[in-house]
């Protein structure tokens, strides 16, 4: 059973889901453009038994504050400011799609921040890298006016973006949904190798495999924050 709350981070509030106990050692998820916390529900409840686990809505996303500026700068501004206001010192930090890129910004920036790095389906920053993007087939709870903004970064991200991914010490784990993913294999080798630490796992599951194969991606992300 998660709890969820919000924290009012500078002028936007984000409502956050949490699991495990207080005191455990604190992993962080951040879901993908047009998702929310709710996506990480089944990997939160199977962490939450060895740490304590936070899901974050991103701004403009699930519960959060919708406000009118989206980057996926702000963005890791946010999750700093949430660390800061939850009195996290360091954590480990897992991005599914666009929360990856956000999890990758924290930890170029703040590094002392940052214990493990786990980048899920993570859009490679190469231009045309992103995959296809996802028309939402009913009701949505996002502001629609993030998508345009976000994915036009994801598309087209500048050449900082890949030279930034030389700058993250933290141990990498890189997992890729196989060949069911819509995000080409070769550019997600490409920017695994880029990370100084870093390693390229495959699980079946797509793009979603924390939706579709969460018990064994919980299984190697426990393997892999305590190795």
């Amino acid at each position: 059973m998660d709890d969820q709350s919000v924290v009012d981070v500078g002028d936007v509030r984000l409502a956050y889901r949490s699991w495990g106990d207080p005191y455990g050692s604190p992993v962080v998820l951040l879901h993908g453009l047009g998702d929310s916390a709710a996506s990480w529900e089944a990997v939160g409840e199977l962490l939450g038994r060895e740490w304590r686990v936070y899901a974050i809505d991103l701004r403009g996303h699930g519960e959060s504050d919708w406000p009118d500026d989206y980057d996926l700068d702000l963005m890791a501004e946010d999750v700093l400011g949430f660390l800061d206001a939850c009195e996290i010192d360091r954590a480990g930090v897992a991005g599914h799609g666009m929360g990856g890129v956000v999890a990758q910004l924290l930890a170029q920036e703040n590094p002392d921040r940052v214990e493990r790095l786990v980048l899920v389906e993570t859009p490679p920053p190469f231009p045309g890298a992103a995959g296809p993007a996802v028309t939402p087939r009913g009701p949505v709870d996002y502001d629609e006016n993030a998508v345009p903004a976000v994915r036009e970064e994801l598309d087209a991200p500048g050449p900082e973006r890949a030279r930034g991914l030389g700058e993250i010490v933290a141990p990498t784990l890189v997992v890729s949904g196989g060949p069911a993913s819509g995000l080409s294999q070769a550019r997600l080798q490409d920017m695994a190798a880029l990370v100084p630490d870093s390693r390229l796992l495959t699980l079946d599951g797509g793009h979603r495999p924390h939706e579709t194969n969460a018990a064994q991606l919980v299984q190697e992300m426990t393997e892999f924050f305590t190795s």
